[in-house]
């Protein structure tokens, strides 16, 4: 967790899911309100991804707003939540 996947020599595989941002605050049934339009969340995903080959990242992606079947094989169980909103 001390580097980086430059530093690794790793990859990423940028999947565009949306149902990450589903809030469950309010009750058992998500609400997406806060989740942008497919319009410019796909321009922010594209533009992330771009970033990242910028930088020299070898990155794989699926369609944006496909229904998609994903298998991966991680190294490590760990699943990290950054909200750059949340007050502490």
């Amino acid at each position: 967790m001390t580097r980086s996947v430059r530093d690794v020599g790793g990859a990423v595989l940028a999947i565009s899911q949306f149902t990450l941002f589903g809030d469950v605050r309010r009750g058992l049934r998500p609400s997406f309100d806060r989740a942008a339009p497919p319009g410019p969340a796909e321009e922010i995903y594209e533009a992330y991804v771009s970033e990242l080959q910028d930088m020299g990242v070898e990155v794989s992606t699926g369609v944006f707003r496909a229904m998609m079947e994903v298998k991966s094989t991680n190294q490590g169980p760990v699943t990290i939540l950054i909200d750059s909103e949340k007050k502490f």
